[in-house]
């Protein structure tokens, strides 16, 4: 009774406006405070159960304050590790990132503020404590120049002009489908889906044309960063395999791969200090009032012959592959 009493209090504290308390963030510029007692629930089992969050990190991905956070967390009954049992033949587990941990190990300067909405956690089938962060876009370039980035590095068109673009969320659909959909200030707009499956996540990006110029050069970039998968943090590339579309990084045992692809992919690649994996597409050109679209594929494998699995893969035709529908 005590508990539930101390959690009804602290909801009304934390969640009712005007009464918050907005220290904390003032202190964490980048946090999300949950919006209500749902939102609360959601991204603190995320945080605990799934992404075994340290005290800090969720008060840094809240912006609560940490007295009330153990509050809450105790109140839920909420335990770290609590998701490592899997229904047999159940898709690959995937959460939105919640943000408050970099998912960067190195080149931090290069990834300042990572926003949450354009971030997944994909986690290993062999290890699940372990993860995968995609950030889907990273970035998109157009004949515009940088038109869209999901952190603070070089400028883009909006911070050149002193625009700041609004905070988002993925909308989490009964099917287990993860939809995101931004409109930017000139119109383009972009929408990316991902379906977790048993064998692969397969993804989807659109982009519209709102503007009343055709855009070409729509280069985007996306990222695979390896920090919270066991055994793939390793600093550089010599555990690496890159041929167009995919993107793979082998494990320190050898026997454990993270595959990525996007196509038609402009350029497979990596960055050791990341450390990452890159499959970068690239849109057809779009003219005005026309949609372009990417599609994507992630999964793991289990086994030596690297090429072998990539041929298994071309062989699933995954660009055709229809995707689930939201609801």
């Amino acid at each position: 009774m005590l508990r539930i009493c101390c959690v009804a209090i602290f909801l009304l504290m934390v969640l009712t406006p005007g009464v918050t308390n907005t220290h904390a963030n003032d202190a964490f510029p980048n946090a999300r405070k949950p919006t209500n007692r749902e939102d609360l629930k959601y991204w603190l089992e995320n945080m605990v159960v799934f992404h075994d969050f340290t005290m800090d990190e969720i008060q840094q991905a809240t912006g609560l304050e940490q007295s009330d956070i153990r509050i809450a967390i105790s109140g839920l009954k909420l335990k770290p590790g609590s998701n490592s049992k899997t229904k047999p033949n159940a898709p690959l587990l995937v959460k939105p990132y919640p943000g408050g941990r970099h998912p960067r190990i190195g080149f931090l300067e290069g990834a300042i503020h990572p926003q949450r909405e354009t971030k997944i956690s994909v986690f290993t089938p062999w290890d699940q404590s372990s993860y995968v962060v995609l950030d889907i876009p990273e970035a998109i370039w157009s004949n515009l120049g940088l038109t869209y980035l999901a952190h603070t590095h070089v400028p883009t068109i909006w911070s050149k002009q002193n625009i700041d673009l609004p905070q988002m969320e993925w909308t989490r659909h009964k099917s287990g489908t993860l939809s995101l959909l931004r409109k930017l200030p000139n119109g383009i707009q972009f929408h990316t889906v991902v379906e977790p499956r048993k064998d692969a996540v397969l993804m989807d990006m659109l982009l519209t044309n709102g503007t009343e110029k055709p855009l070409s050069k729509l280069r985007v970039q996306n990222c695979a960063m390896l920090k919270m998968a066991k055994g793939f943090s390793q600093q550089n590339n010599e555990n690496k395999v890159f041929r167009a579309p995919y993107a793979a990084c082998k494990s320190e045992s050898g026997n454990h791969w993270i595959i990525m692809a996007w196509s038609p992919c402009f350029k497979p690649w990596g960055n050791q200090k990341c450390p990452c994996l890159h499959s970068d597409p690239i849109f057809p050109d779009c003219p005005p009032g026309e949609t372009s679209r990417v599609k994507g594929w992630f999964s793991f494998y289990t086994g030596t012959n690297i090429e072998a699995e990539f041929d298994r893969i071309d062989q699933l035709g995954w660009q055709k592959i229809p995707m689930k529908g939201f609801e």
